[in-house]
């Protein structure tokens, strides 16, 4: 074994005095990745808002793994709840060409874990506002609850996401590709293809605008099928660089529209010419390692084989209001959010039931595309439970490098197999950061929440057997909406 290699396994030099680390700074020695700060529109930096983990991906090695999305790292859920509306407050003021007037001190201090602050940030983007109309479109899977938080802030905007799962009955109003990506296809499946048909504002919201290739693929497809006015790009952060915007300017030139974009955070990712090779380099040899320290074996022990004791299985197949989806799949109306969030607290309660004497560090997992149901749960368990201490993550398909380092934002990894009979075939697919990393608190509960398309019996011999191995678990399982087919 390498010294390189040892040094990473030890984890050397990632804590020095007790100083909090950046999650980035794994990848950083090692990789040569650098981020370069730019706009701070809310006053959060690049390096607050995001870490850093090395892809198994050959063609892309680094991974911003983002501290406020809830997907790679369990956070609580006021936080990411509260910095989607926040970006679409910002949103919303660039369709209504009004100032911005969002103060710095609630993102920066919730990212700080200073406590309350994220139920503080969450409520004050809660308060009423004029609803703006638009289509607001979040990419799956990452980005399918922060799109949807956007459509929230906007209050009058009709929301649907991409996905990739083909849903019998329901006709493709489009699709595109993802550059970079493991899995490149994105369907468009509106119940109701009718409400795209409209020359309002179309906002497309992803994660991260890195090169800004997907968002330009997205608008040819649609304005090729409904031309269109106006153009928001909105994402957490923006990394591209002049070339990148250019290109986007001389595509709204070329279509007659106007696009802008809008992030929470600007800045640059500044990567050295051999990362490629270096990021497999690192994949293959800690892959090869067998101990804990490599960080895929330590991904919770007897958890990442199934071995050991068990701990139980409660079930939920909650009271799930009438009429509303489970998600934005097929199209998510403002009506909709307005059911939900009366029934919230009553679904939160019969989770909470359900978790048993001496619950106090709980984590609310969604499944892949389903986010934004596991989300708002997740929220309205931490409003209804002000003594438990909730966070908020989901599975996914993206293959990533575990290493158990507090510099490296994706300490372990459950890997199983995927449970809803995917039309691209059987895969694995990974859970990060659930298994407790070296140094941190177990979570002595875990909700896990699916639709009744994912509850199958590879669910229970699969993910299920792996999260009982850390913790009871409770399945909730809601309904997957199929509108009137």
């Amino acid at each position: 074994m390498t010294e390189r290699l040892e040094e990473a396994l030890r984890g050397v030099g990632a804590v020095r005095s007790g100083e909090p680390v950046w999650p980035g700074a794994w990848v950083t020695s090692r990789l040569g990745v650098r981020l370069a700060d730019g706009d701070r529109p809310v006053g959060a930096g690049l390096a607050s808002m995001v870490g850093l983990a090395v892809r198994r991906n050959p063609r892309r090695a680094h991974l911003l793994v983002s501290a406020v999305l809830g997907k790679h790292v369990p956070t609580d859920p006021r936080l990411v709840y509260g910095s989607g509306l926040l970006l679409g407050e910002l949103v919303r003021a660039r369709l209504r060409d009004e100032a911005t007037s969002v103060p710095s001190g609630p993102l920066n201090d919730a990212l700080a874990g200073a406590p309350g602050a994220a139920a503080a940030l969450r409520d004050a983007l809660r308060e009423p506002r004029p609803p703006v109309d638009a289509i607001v479109l979040g990419y799956a899977e990452t980005a399918t609850a922060l799109g949807h938080s956007v459509a929230d802030a906007l209050g009058g905007a009709y929301y649907l996401h991409s996905t990739r799962r083909p849903v019998p009955g329901f006709a493709a109003y489009g699709g595109f590709e993802e550059e970079h990506s493991h899995a490149t296809s994105h369907l468009l499946l509106p119940s109701d293809p009718v409400a795209l048909d409209r020359d309002v504002p179309l906002v497309l919201v992803d994660d991260e605008l890195s090169t800004g290739q997907t968002v330009l693929n997205t608008i040819s497809t649609l304005h090729a099928l409904r031309p269109r006015r106006h153009y928001v790009l909105a994402a957490l952060v923006d990394l591209r660089g002049a070339s990148d915007r250019a290109r986007v300017d001389e595509l709204a030139a070329r279509l007659g529209t106007s696009i802008d974009a809008i992030s929470l955070a600007g800045g640059r990712v500044e990567l050295p010419d051999d990362i490629l090779e270096k990021g497999t380099r690192i994949v293959s040899e800690l892959s090869a390692d067998s101990t804990p320290a490599g960080g895929d074996a330590a991904s919770g022990g007897d958890a990442a084989s199934g071995g050991g004791a068990a701990f139980g299985v409660a079930r939920v197949r909650p009271d799930w209001p009438h009429g509303v989806p489970d998600g934005g799949r097929h199209g998510f109306l403002p009506e909709h959010r307005t059911a939900l969030e009366k029934d919230l607290p009553r679904l939160a309660d019969a989770v909470a039931a359900e978790l048993g004497d001496g619950a106090s560090r709980v984590l609310v997992l969604g499944f892949e595309e389903l986010m934004y149901a596991p989300l708002r749960l997740a929220e309205a368990l931490a409003d209804v439970s002000p003594g438990l201490d909730v966070r908020y993550s989901t599975t996914t398909r993206s293959p990533v490098l575990a290493v158990d380092d507090p510099g490296y934002a994706i300490r372990t990894r459950l890997a199983f197999p995927a449970h809803d009979d995917p039309a691209d075939g059987p895969g694995e697919r990974y859970a990060y950061n659930v298994a407790p990393a070296t140094g941190r608190p177990p979570f002595d509960r875990i909700v896990f929440v699916v639709d009744d398309v994912g509850d199958t019996r590879a669910l229970a011999s699969g993910l299920v057997a792996r999260l009982r191995a850390l913790a009871p678990v409770v399945v909730v399982t809601v309904p997957s909406h199929r509108g009137d087919k």
